[in-house]
């Protein structure tokens, strides 16, 4: 079997690679007002259901709904008091849930894609147990869109906004939970534009700090990310499980090598299939591959209309990228760490907020994350707690002040201290009654007559003596100048 040496191999076997990425949404559930929640307590039910396939809209049933009812398989969903009757597939659905449109138009339009204002909702035939109903409902919101990389353009053909499949709690015994069943994806499918693996994983990683920018959920499980491998003369495979992009290339990689073996030992009647992918990037066979069969209208629900209203919306309220939003903070003179911070704990908004109290981009940054972080660990107090106490109101009123003049830059943090420490706010802010001068000299004094003190003892009983009305930073500038 030859190998594969350099990239330039991938072109001479016509690699065509393309994506299936699944995010969950952050909204409620799509087709019933149901939270989109996880449960780890006990189920207060369970039913049982054997589902079957039925002919899709070209009046075939679909290959894979025909495997998967030879297996002849008897499926328990466990359910809340949160579950509805359309989560059971005992009622009709709800009105697509709008929040959850929403979040996919922005998704949508950050992948440069054309919304389709008029679509019909689909059934889509699943009968592996991962629904009550067995079909998936999805509907199509955007088309021909594209993404730039490294290596060149790669196109989006479509986005779709679907309802995520039941929980699996033991896959042996066939047993689904229903808390999962209905949570808002949009599947993300790219066209076969990919040549190589690093384009494959960088891909990923793009579209995946779009999704971010996005209202999508977090964690474990939220994305799904599936891959389509061909090489020239071979059938493709769609291969699933992906998890962590970091095996994306090796995946791909294992993929070449499996095709050109088959390829160079002549095997005959290979198939477009679906392959799982195992933690060492190889893959194992699961079914045949759906195709179009599968497919027929939702006819309980009327045709989706997104009208130019909704889409004008959605534009000005479209999020940024974090690439973006660096620059701009880059902009202020932030270094990478203040950057960092921000986005990490999502206090953008509150810097723009505050930032328009006082333009002074550092003093912000220090006065929202440093100061109660450094406050909380001095003083041996949860951060949370600080942070609950100097929240984004406190802290824009402290700032405020300090735009009066009421206090000094340097006296901020002490003014914070004395907030967590329950000092009266107004009493806070009679720091600058304490001359600088005056401060100086009392030290000075206090040197004197205690000679040969640790600077954190003068820093105590001056501390103490003037109660908070002066800052501590001051305070051990002036004792360090004068040991």
């Amino acid at each position: 079997m030859p190998e594969i040496e350099n990239k330039k191999d991938y072109n001479k076997l016509g690699l065509k690679c393309g994506l299936e990425i699944h995010q969950q949404l952050n909204s409620r559930k799509l087709f019933c007002n149901c939270p989109s929640v996880l449960r780890k307590d006990e189920p207060d039910f369970k039913i049982e259901r054997k589902l079957h396939a039925v002919a899709g809209e070209s009046g075939e049933i679909d290959i894979a709904a025909i495997y998967q009812t030879s297996l002849g398989k008897n499926f328990i969903y466990e359910g809340y008091g949160t579950t509805c009757l359309v989560e059971l597939d005992e009622s009709p659905p709800n009105s697509l849930n709008l929040e959850a449109l929403k979040i996919a138009l922005h998704i949508s339009l950050l992948l440069n894609c054309k919304i389709v204002p008029l679509t019909q909702i689909m059934r889509k035939t699943v009968i592996d147990g991962s629904n009550t109903s067995g079909f998936q409902r999805t509907v199509l919101i955007a088309k021909d869109g594209w993404v730039e990389t490294e290596h060149g353009r790669v196109g989006i053909q479509y986005v779709y906004l679907e309802e995520d499949a039941a929980r699996i709690v033991d896959a042996e015994k066939k047993i689904f939970r229903l808390d999962r069943l209905g949570i808002p994806l949009v599947e993300i499918v790219t066209a076969p534009d990919i040549k190589t693996p690093e384009q494959a994983k960088e891909i990923a990683l793009y579209i995946g700090q779009i999704l971010r920018a996005c209202n999508v959920r977090r964690g474990i499980g939220t994305i799904r990310q599936d891959i389509n491998v061909s090489i020239e003369g071979h059938p493709r495979a769609e291969i699933k499980g992906f998890q962590d992009p970091k095996i994306f290339v090796r995946v791909v990689e294992k993929e070449v090598e499996r095709q050109l073996r088959n390829l160079n030992e002549k095997k005959k009647n290979l198939a477009l299939e679906v392959r799982g992918a195992n933690p060492d990037a190889t893959t194992r066979y699961l079914r045949p591959l759906p195709g179009a069969a599968r497919m027929y209208p939702e006819t309980d629900l009327l045709l989706l209309k997104i009208s130019r209203e909704m889409i004008d919306e959605a534009k000005k309220t479209l999020p940024k990228l974090k690439t973006d939003l660096v620059k701009e903070l880059e902009k202020d003179k932030l270094n990478k760490e203040m950057i960092s911070l921000l986005l990490k704990q999502g206090k953008l908004e509150d810097f723009k907020e505050m930032i328009k109290i006082v333009n002074k981009p550092h003093l912000v940054v220090k006065t929202l994350l440093i100061f109660p972080k450094e406050i909380a660990s001095h003083e041996k107090i949860p951060f949370k707690k600080v942070e609950k106490i100097l929240n984004k109101d406190m802290l824009g009123s402290v700032l405020e002040n300090f735009k009066k003049g009421k206090i000094t830059e340097k006296q901020i943090k002490s003014v914070l201290e004395n907030i967590v420490k329950g000092i009266d706010y107004g009493a806070s802010f009679k720091l600058d009654k304490i001359s600088s001068s005056a401060l100086e000299e009392r030290i000075m004094k206090l040197i004197k007559e205690k000679p040969g003190l640790s600077p954190n003892a003068y820093m105590g009983l001056i501390m103490k003596e003037f109660k908070g009305r002066i800052s501590g930073s001051e305070v051990m500038e002036i004792i360090k100048k004068h040991i």
